[in-house]
């Protein structure tokens, strides 16, 4: 298995962080957290989600420690588990919301602990170890998932009405991401400018569409390269790219690796193998 679990002192933690594993953070203080270049604010005890090669940075206000769980999707068959780690899961792979969650003490400590007996079970390497780490592993996104959707229904009884366009440029996204690249057909479908579109989807998921546009065809691309064998000529032609070298060049802006370089530092997942 390549489970790993590392602790850092905030002050020392590297000012561009990526991996090539999921990762699960444990954040304890307050400060600013920046994933691939958008900022959230923390404070309290914090959990956050990144898939590989999703860029961290850290702003903190306190010297405390960071604790971070690695692992390889394999080492979880984390693509069998949909509702967290699929496009627009709850915890991994979503766009559309913050990619951190506020825990209580309780449940911090606990993940921690859970973390230690990952250690624990990483050091004895007994037969059964990896089964028992894998189970650490789910119990770790069990917890988490039940938060999160507590969190998301608390804002729906809040009343807080979403954004009307915004809600629906979500929807055309997930329709049209594959062919439509430009702003301008997503707000002529909604009958309004594309300022007006801009100012709406910022306001509702903290980003311009651009940005969600790009990063919606991004998600697409790491899963395919991750969940298939297919080449990088085909999946650059089913992302609505002519030219496979413009893809490489789109990618490798996006990500900081070429789909070549990404496919073979994550790696094709068993679930690509096994539907062969």
């Amino acid at each position: 298995m390549s489970v790993q679990i590392q602790s850092y002192c905030l002050s020392s933690f590297p000012s561009d962080f990526t991996t090539e594993n999921y990762c699960v953070v444990l954040l304890n203080g307050s400060g600013v957290f920046s994933i691939d270049q958008i900022n959230y604010s923390y404070e309290g005890c914090t959990v956050l989600f990144l898939t590989p090669y999703q860029k961290l940075k850290l702003i903190s206000e306190t010297d405390d420690y960071i604790f971070i769980l690695f692992f390889h999707g394999d080492d979880y068959c984390i693509e069998y588990h949909k509702e967290e780690v699929a496009c627009n899961g709850l915890l991994f792979n979503n766009i559309y919301l913050n990619p951190g969650i506020k825990l209580s003490l309780d449940h911090y400590q606990y993940i921690l602990g859970i973390f230690d007996h990952i250690k624990k079970e990483l050091s004895e390497k007994h037969l059964f170890s990896g089964s028992i780490i894998k189970t650490y592993i789910q119990l770790i996104l069990a917890i988490c998932s039940k938060e999160k959707s507590g969190i998301i229904e608390d804002q729906i009884s809040g009343k807080r009405l979403p954004n009307k366009n915004a809600v629906e440029f979500q929807k055309l996204l997930e329709l049209y991401f594959r062919e439509e690249k430009e702003l301008s057909f997503y707000s002529g479908k909604l009958h309004i400018t594309s300022n007006a579109l801009s100012k709406s989807v910022k306001k509702e998921f903290g980003k311009p569409p651009s940005q969600l546009i790009n990063e919606r065809s991004i998600l697409e691309a790491k899963k395919l390269l991750h969940l298939t064998y297919r080449s990088i000529k085909e999946i650059a032609l089913e992302l609505g790219f002519d030219d496979e070298f413009y893809f490489s060049r789109y990618f490798k802006n996006s990500v900081g690796s070429s789909p070549k370089k990404y496919r073979e530092k994550v790696g094709i997942s068993i679930v690509a193998k096994m539907s062969m």
